[in-house]
């Protein structure tokens, strides 16, 4: 019997500045009741899904800004979220800032900032947590950038790894191997590898990327940016014989335009779904997670195939170096 689990990406339209955590919850429930008829079993919401892309404004002290970050999950503004999971016996995925009060070791405490994501099963309890490790962008105002963009600035590193963790979702007594990734980590192979290694079979991220790249030193075309961004996933999802749910927010955000294409793809690398506007959108598909299995025993069969002894510049070394001259 196939291993199917029918997904929903739940593209979000923009949100902004202006707007509280209650729109954006009454439109996430509104597209969990659309995905609960049509069967959707796991929705996958985005990147910061619970307000603007704050990152694009500064604020001279970042204690100004904290009022963008949840310090519980589940909140009083999120709790909805986790009745209807239980309600429509369905899970999801949400990306949120988090903000972690913690001992700093010297009798004193700590605030820590962090892009994060979560998975909520079915009975709305959360069973897998992640938090961004590529952050982009910089830490301090640039003058020269008509938009900012200061993760690095509004958040830490992320210190939990890359977890994948087997979790049922679904119809199915058994487990599904699921990992989470953020936004830019889609970029990064290391982080599917990391994934793969964990024998991952679905791989959910969301993301807020702008339709400009004003980190370019060079001219990038507009279309480039989606092809990037697809590009990213269908690699990862066939170097690692995986599925993945790429969810964005879309649209015009705080006069900045954020360019959505969502994406559902297959363990081939094939994107076998897509959003086609800029609005609120649930675009589904029913995935069979046995079809990871052909890339596992063939091309990508890591115990046969991988050579670990000639990767370790991958973990040694940060900036790239010059090849010697011959």
């Amino acid at each position: 019997m196939a291993r199917r689990l029918t997904v929903g990406a739940a593209q979000l339209g923009a949100i902004q500045k202006s707007e509280g955590r209650e729109v954006a919850v009454a439109r996430m429930l509104a597209l969990m009741e659309e995905g609960h008829r049509r069967g959707v079993e796991l929705i996958v919401f985005p990147e910061l899904a619970l307000t603007t892309f704050f990152p694009r404004h500064w604020v001279e002290r970042i204690e100004e800004a904290d009022h963008w970050y949840e310090t519980e999950m589940p909140s009083a503004a999120t709790q909805p979220l986790f009745d209807a999971a239980r309600r429509l016996n369905m899970a999801f995925h949400l990306g949120y800032a988090e903000l972690v009060r913690e001992p700093d070791g010297a009798g004193g405490v700590r605030t820590r900032r962090f892009n994060t994501a979560i998975l909520v099963n079915a009975e709305g309890r959360i069973v897998l947590k992640y938090r961004k490790v590529h952050l982009p962008g910089h830490a301090a105002f640039d003058p020269a950038r008509k938009v900012q963009h200061l993760e690095k600035y509004y958040f830490e590193v992320g210190d939990l790894g890359f977890p994948v963790v087997k979790t049922r979702l679904g119809k199915r007594e058994e487990g599904v191997n699921v990992g989470l990734l953020i936004c830019n980590d889609r970029r990064w192979p290391e982080a599917w590898r990391v994934l793969g290694l964990q024998s991952v079979e679905l791989v959910l991220l969301g993301y807020n990327t702008p339709s400009i790249n004003q980190e370019a030193k060079g001219w990038e075309a507009h279309h480039l940016r989606v092809f990037h961004s697809h590009l990213s996933v269908q690699a990862g999802c066939y170097q690692n014989a995986c599925w993945s749910v790429a969810v964005a927010k879309a649209g015009i955000e705080d006069g900045a335009e954020l360019f959505g294409h969502s994406i559902i793809v297959n363990p081939q690398g094939e994107i076998v779904a897509m959003a086609d506007t800029w609005e609120d959108q649930l675009v589904t598909y029913d995935i069979d997670l046995d079809r990871c299995r052909l890339g596992r025993v063939s091309i990508f069969d890591f115990a046969r195939h991988r050579r670990p002894e000639h990767y370790g510049r991958i973990t040694s070394q940060v900036g790239a170096v010059e090849p010697p001259t011959v």
